[in-house]
Formats: structure tokens, sequence, C-alpha cells
């Protein structure tokens, strides 16, 4: 667990890090030293004014640096393409390199981890080659300002790391159940650095990825969460001494009032979740069946186009998203330069800096108003078409930053409207003139976390990641009700977050452990064979040659195969891997002497009574499981999918008074609730 905190803590901060240098890199370039971020830049510069502090002479833009030139219509031009040049340029090395060397690197990674944790086995998902390329193409992809952000895939890189540990100890290597446990772990630690919030992290393992999740998990997630975060805080790669970019402090309470605007972002984001949900698995299942799947590469280009020549002339689009939300966020205080606290200040005001009363909005923010309205537009509908392409992407800041503008519009609009209004009746109580009684800041938060819920359907875990995010603890109640209000509104029109409809679109064995199933049917009308089929294919015990079960193998796909004692008898005695048995047949035959194809096969403790003449017999039963998972064939149904969810299982045979009858695998079961729920059976099984 420390070791996984400290590579996944070390891995967020070095992301952070290029982020922030390449994101700054497409509008211009630092001379004193290039690889200093435009922030970073001006730090050490020593004519930095206080009004213009984003501007100093060792930051230059390429206009500057290339026509001389700060202002204008060339200069304007020239930045606009170098940044729609930079742009394409990450992408197209990002999706280059996720298609040649490691094509599990891309998506958000959280429904393949969600179905590892379920117990389906993804090989190469958690390799070495994903971890190092997921790595270095998500700072690619962030920084081309693609619709898309970093904290999903950081789940999938912490698991990487996670795999890659539980690798150098055979208690964990050899042992899916434990496996499995640390996975669990290392998402929560991912989580802890994607957002700086290592107790949301860990309810968000528990709420959202995890399967099985006992109590020693629960610690050892803790701990490996605080390991990352304290990490990451080490590093500091905001210079804020925080741990998010987005932190801010808000100094007005909130009234009950404000619960109905709260409720109604929560009906929006609700509203936006399901809409995001359909139209990009509409578009995603468009991808896999037409010829547009085949152009990957072609397809990021062309998005990445779209985005970066349509986001350039809008402010709140050109910024990185993170800086986008840090910027709705914020509470409008006197040092502000933002367009959003433009306000027309009162001349006689005489009060301390941290309480400005309302004021009437001034032209910034009538303007910051429209071109916020624009970016919402457009934030909305790219996203639908950037998630799900062949490049790393993560859905948690496109759809805060989407809940964060509606939020902010609201609350300037709810602002001004106290402001004019002060002597209404809902106003009355609380808004005086001269009072500082709206925060708008409050409101782009409660939209954001109304957006992330209506996406994911996440309710406990968000509302923790997102008052450790911003650290308002006494705006938990506006959170839960939005989170609670988005959560009902997304499920009225379908119970799929956007993370179970991709599992359900790539086909995944997937049990979810929120549908229940109350069909009175028995194991015997699910198990195979069925009736005028042909008989399971299985092994006995002492009587089948090497040459026998390598035909069996090669003429079969199934994992595994029932061992018996004899066909006549058929009496269980366990379960053999069709992966073990292919390794230990490779291995006797370079190994040991006289194995030969003819050689007897056999899972008992003594050998069989041979032929004095017979070839060397090998023993197998070092592989053999002697205890696979067995259910009578009249167990209902009900309590086979509940085993099967809680055990994570694969397969689980049918036998009657110990004879074996036949076997139940995960895919029979989603096949069986699939008939029960009038689907076509083989429409979810695996693409």
């Amino acid at each position: 667990m420390l070791l996984i905190g400290l590579l996944a803590g070390t891995l967020a901060g070095v992301i952070d890090l290029a982020v922030d240098w390449m994101t700054d890199l497409k509008e211009g370039v630092c001379l004193s030293a290039f690889w200093y971020s435009h922030e970073q830049c001006c730090w050490t510069s020593n004519e930095t004014t206080f009004e213009d502090r984003d501007k100093c002479p060792l930051w230059q833009k390429w206009s500057e640096l290339l026509l001389s030139q700060s202002e204008g219509a060339s200069a304007y031009i020239l930045n606009y393409l170098m940044y729609i040049l930079w742009a394409l340029l990450f992408a197209f090395l990002a999706v280059s390199l996720v298609r040649v060397f490691a094509p599990y690197a891309c998506g958000s990674g959280i429904p393949e981890i969600k179905t590892i944790l379920s117990g389906f086995i993804i090989r190469g998902y958690l390799g070495k080659w994903t971890l190092l390329i997921k790595t270095v193409t998500l700072v690619l992809v962030v920084s081309s300002g693609l619709s898309l952000g970093k904290e999903g895939p950081l789940v999938h890189v912490a698991c990487c790391c996670g795999n890659f540990f539980s690798s150098l100890f055979s208690k964990y290597s050899k042992n899916e159940g434990k496996r499995r446990e640390v996975l669990s772990a290392a998402a929560a630690a991912g989580v802890s650095v994607a957002f700086g919030a290592p107790i949301g992290g860990v309810l968000f393992s528990l709420e959202e990825v995890s399967y099985y999740f006992p109590l020693k998990t629960l610690w050892r997630s803790f701990f490996a969460a605080l390991v990352a975060a304290f990490t990451l805080r080490s590093i500091n790669p905001f210079g804020n001494s925080r741990l998010v970019l987005f932190y801010v402090e808000y100094h007005t309470p909130w009234y009950m009032a404000e619960l109905f605007p709260f409720i109604l972002l929560g009906v929006f984001g609700g509203l936006w979740g399901t809409l995001f949900t359909r139209c990009n698995i509409a578009w995603c299942r468009r991808r896999k069946t037409t010829r547009l799947g085949r152009y990957p590469v072609l397809e990021v280009i062309a998005v990445t186009a779209v985005t970066a020549i349509v986001a350039y002339p809008n402010p709140y689009t050109r910024q990185s998203t993170s800086e986008l939300i840090s910027e709705l966020f914020n509470d409008c205080g006197a040092l502000e330069s933002s367009q959003l606290c433009d306000y027309i200040n009162d001349p006689n005001m005489t009060r301390p800096v941290d309480d400005i009363p309302d004021r009437p909005a001034g032209v910034g923010v009538y303007t910051a108003m429209w071109q916020l309205a624009l970016a919402l537009i457009f934030k909305i509908v790219i996203t639908i078409f950037t998630f799900g392409m062949k490049i790393p992407s993560g859905l948690f800041i496109p759809s805060m930053a989407v809940g964060a503008m509606a939020g902010r519009m609201v609350g300037i609009g709810v602002e001004q409207l106290a402001y004019h209004h002060h002597d209404w009746i809902i106003f009355r109580n609380w808004c005086r003139p001269g009072a500082d009684c709206v925060t708008p800041g409050l409101y782009a938060m409660v939209g954001a976390a109304a957006c992330l819920g209506g996406v994911t359907r996440m309710t406990v875990s968000l509302v923790v990641i997102m008052f450790e995010l911003t650290g308002g603890l006494e705006y938990i109640v506006p959170l839960m009700a939005a989170a609670v209000t988005s959560k009902w509104v997304a499920d009225a029109f379908g119970k799929e977050g956007i993370y179970e409809a991709h599992i359900h679109l790539n086909g995944y064995p997937f049990l979810d452990v929120k549908d229940e199933f109350t069909h009175r049917t028995l194991a015997t009308d699910v198990m195979r064979p069925r009736r005028g089929e042909p008989p399971l294919s299985v092994l006995t015990q002492d009587s089948m040659t090497v040459e026998d079960v390598e035909t069996l193998i090669k003429e079969t796909d199934y994992n595994g195969f029932p061992v018996l004692v004899s066909r006549d008898s058929e009496r269980l005695i366990g379960f053999a891997q069709r992966r073990e048995l292919i390794l230990a047949i490779k291995n006797a035959r370079q190994r040991q002497e006289g194995i030969v194809s003819n050689s007897i096969m056999y899972f008992t403790e003594e050998p069989p009574e041979l032929p004095a003449n017979s070839p060397h017999p090998l023993k197998l039963r070092r592989i053999l499981n002697l205890s696979p998972f067995t259910v009578t064939d009249h167990t209902p149904m009900e309590t086979v999918v509940d085993i099967f969810r809680k055990l994570g299982l694969r397969q689980c045979l049918v036998t009657r008074s110990g004879r074996l009858l036949g076997i139940i695998t995960k895919k029979d079961v989603l096949r069986h609730m699939a008939q029960m729920a009038n689907q076509d059976p083989e429409s979810i099984m695996f693409n």
C-alpha cells in the first residue's frame, strides 16, 4: 500500500506539472527557461506589477517572439494558428502512442476496472506498457485542450501501479481475491490524488468501483489514499500548498430560500447526465458499427481541430478546464481581476476586504455571462463526441465544468435579483442593502456536483469529494440536496450511469450489484448442457492420455474443465484451469523424461496401475482445484446470482448427490437475466 501510494502520488504530481507547462506552451514560451509555465516564469520576474500580474517580459506570446507584435490582427491570427497547431500535435502524438504501443490505454478505464474487480480478467489491461503510455498520453491529451479530464484515467494509472506491485509479491500474484483487494485500494489512491480528496477516494472505491469491500480493504484504501495525498502535497504541483487547483473559501452562509435554486441545479444535472449518457452511447455505438471506427487517428485529429478552432476566441474555453472551474468557483474579493468580478463599486464603501456587499453587475459581468452561455453550449456538444475516443479521456472535469458554468450563471442571476429586489418577501429576511448575501461561486460548486452526480450516479462519495475539494464544510446540505435530486431525476430516465452504459456497450460480463433478480427460476433452468446439446467436456482422474487432453484443449475454447472419477460414475473431483493445463503439459514435455503423447495423466495422489512397458505417467494434482464452487440443480437462481456477485465467480458447477450435471458461467447468468428482462440475450455479450 505504501509503494502504491508513493508511486500514484508521484505520477499525479508529474502529470499536473507537465500539463501546466504544455497547456501554456500553446500560447507562448518562457525566455529564461523554456520548461517554466507562464505562472512560474513570472514568479521570478521583478518587473511584474499587481495590475498586470500575468504579464512579464520573460514570458512572450508566439506573436511577440516571431513578429515582435503583441496586439493587432496579424498577432491574433498567428497566436490562433500556433494554438491550433500545438493542440493538433499533442493529440496526434497521444493517439499514435496509444494505437501503436498500448491500445488499452484509451478511455477512462473505470468501466474496465469495475469489470476486473467483479472477477473478470482482461489480460494486459493493467500492464506496465499501459501504465507508461497512459501516463504520457494523459499529459498530451489534457494539454491539447480537448474536453476531457485526467481524474478518471488517474484511477486506471493507480490500479496499474497496484497490479505492478502485486506481481512482485507471491501472496498477491497467486491469489486473485487478494489482488482484487489491492486494486480496490489502488482505485482509492487514484481518486485521492486526482481530486486531493483522500476520504472521498476511499468512498468512491466503495460506492462506485469495488464489488467486494471488506473492512481490511477499507483501512488499506485509507492508508494508500493518505500516502498518495501526502506524496502529492510534498510535490506541491500547483504552488498553492493545496492538493487541488480549485480550493476556495466562502465567507457567507447559505439561506433556506436558496435551496430552491440548488434543487433546480440538481434537476439540470440529472437532465444533463441523461442527455449525455444517451447521446454518447449512441455515438459510440455508431463508431463501433460503421466505418468511422476504422479511423481513430483521423477522428481524434478532427475533434481536436474543431475544439481548438471554436475554443480559442472564447476566453472561457481557451483556458484549461481546471482553471475555468477554479475561476467559476472563486468568490469575488477585492483583489480579483476576473471579468466575472467586474461589479460597479460604491465609492462610499468602507468595509473589511473579505465582506464585500452585493453590488450591481458591470459591463464585464454581462460580457462574461453571454461568453459563459456560448461556452456551456459548446462544452455540452463537444464532450459527447470526445469521451470514448481512442485516447485517455476522463469525464469528471468536463461534467463539473458544465455544471459550474450553469451554476455560476444562475448564481449571478439570483445575486442581481436579490440586489435589485431586496424588498421582495423571499429576500427581505436575509438580503439587506449593503449586505453580502449571495455567493455565485457556491452555485457553481453545487452545479458542478449536480452534473457530475447526474453522469456517474454517485452520491455519498461525490459530496465528500466536493467538500474536500473546496473546503466548503458548511455547504454539505446544498451539495447533498443537489446530488440526490440529480440522481433521482437521472434515475427516472434510466438506472444506468455512464460507466455501466459503457460496460454494456463493450459487452463485458459484469453483474451489477444494484440490479435486483426476483424471478423464480432454478439452477437447472440455466445450466448447460441443455437438452439436445452435446455433453459437457470433462477430464477423468486417471484414464486420459496427454494427447487426449491436448486434443480436447485444441477443439474447445473453455476456460477450464471439471475432473470426474470416471465417465461412468460422473462423481466430481475438482476443476482444472485451461491455462494451467497447457503450461503443465508444456513444462512436463520439456523437463521430465519419458513424457510422451500416450502418457497417462492422473489427478490422484497415487499413480494408476499401468502395464510394465507403458510410458511415464504425468501427475497434475497440484493444478487441480479440489474445492470448485458447486450448487445443486434445485438452488434458486436468485441465490446463484448473489453468489456470482459476492464472490466474483466466473463459473459454478451444478451437481446432484455428488454427480456432475452441468455448469453455469457468468455469461450464462447474464444471458438468463437478459432473457428474463425480455432483451435479446446475445445482444449483451462480449464484443
